[in-house]
């Protein structure tokens, strides 16, 4: 599920992003990304390709991780973002939801800490 008007575009620098063509207000969902979790014994296999860059820590207890599926691989990072990612374990999905306002043709950003506030290192050199 995903609002409409959603597109993936370039983002300079960052490669793709995904953007708005209509506006959202804060508090509104963007998009439900169903999820397939990668259990914490093939974590090492994946760290070996590709899909290191595009992965999301899962249950931090049991040591997973997670591709999200619709555009939940292709949102880039901010420290400043415009949109979180809430992990919903029990049912599988990361949850995309506005801040903020987004105006229409605007990149939509989310923290890959998983909280707007939380400026933690990331494995890459971020904005």
């Amino acid at each position: 599920m995903q609002v409409p008007g959603l597109y993936v575009a370039s983002s300079g620098q960052r490669g793709r992003g995904v953007f708005t063509a209509s506006g959202l207000r804060a508090g509104d969902l963007i998009e439900i990304c169903p999820v397939i979790v990668i259990p914490a014994n093939e974590k090492e296999r994946i760290d070996q390709s590709i899909l290191h860059d595009y992965y999301f820590i899962w249950d931090e207890k049991q040591g997973s991780i997670a591709l999200a599926l619709g555009y939940g691989m292709l949102y880039n990072h901010s420290g400043e973002a415009n949109a979180e990612a809430e992990r919903d374990l029990e049912a599988a999905v990361i949850r995309i939801s506005c801040l903020q306002a987004i105006a229409a043709g605007e990149e939509i950003f989310i923290n890959y800490n998983f909280r707007p506030e939380t400026q933690s290192r990331l494995w890459f050199t971020a904005e």
